[in-house]
């Protein structure tokens, strides 16, 4: 396939991602698309085969574009779980909250969620189930011997529900925070505080405690 033919196919995959993530999948239209890729209407029969196959790939596209940009870490052998468990929730976060250029990319997603359509089922298996099974096994790592699958699964679903809370309600949490307190929802730090609430209740570490000599709220080490 020559650069040009390839150049078309990246401009309409951006441009559907652009214009299903405004519209949703039935009101966006092929002709406003092409429009917008600068392409023939015929184009995208050509390269995909209808519209809702370019629906697919240009979540599958969102999704990919998303971990390319922020990447999960690389671990070595002897990593521990607490250090993976951070470093997979404030990737996840970073994601999520991360580059407001690519803020479309996240809303395409979102939509797909909440009204899924067939382009779900691929998504799920090609992209979403991997990360859930490394997290599922990073959190299985943690878990105190007893915890039965089906806990540890809640668990994770927890663990991602508590940083999509900070996606969807990004401008909620925005507008009830000062901006001396803006900080404490920037990725790094939310991911720090799901972690700690993570090994507190996987008892690894306890939750925070009052010092009833200061009233101030105390957090204890994470146990090494």
């Amino acid at each position: 396939m020559s650069a040009e033919l390839d150049d078309t196919k990246e401009r309409l995959l951006e441009a559907a991602g652009r214009v299903f993530a405004e519209r949703g999948f039935r009101a966006a239209t092929v002709r406003e698309i092409c429009q917008q890729a600068g392409a023939n209407v015929a184009a995208v029969n050509y390269y995909f085969g209808d519209k809702e196959r370019l629906y697919v790939e240009s979540i599958k596209r969102a999704h990919a574009r998303r971990a390319e940009a922020v990447p999960l870490p690389q671990w070595s052998s002897d990593t521990t779980p607490e250090v993976k468990l951070r470093g997979f929730v404030q990737t996840l976060l970073s994601r999520m909250l991360g580059d407001p250029r690519s803020a479309w990319q996240a809303q395409l997603m979102f939509r797909e969620m909440q009204q899924p359509t067939a382009a779900c089922g691929e998504w799920v298996e090609e992209y979403i189930r991997p990360h859930f099974e490394l997290l599922r096994g990073i959190v299985g790592e943690l878990a105190p011997i007893g915890v039965t699958g089906s806990q540890i699964q809640l668990i994770v679903f927890g663990i991602v529900g508590q940083c999509l809370y900070f996606r969807i309600a990004e401008p909620v949490v925005r507008r009830l925070l000062d901006e001396r307190e803006l900080s404490t929802v920037e990725p790094a730090r939310l991911a720090e505080h799901i972690t700690n609430w993570t090994l507190a209740a996987l008892g690894r570490r306890p939750f925070l405690s009052i010092e009833p000599e200061t009233d101030s709220i105390r957090a204890e080490e994470v146990h090494r």
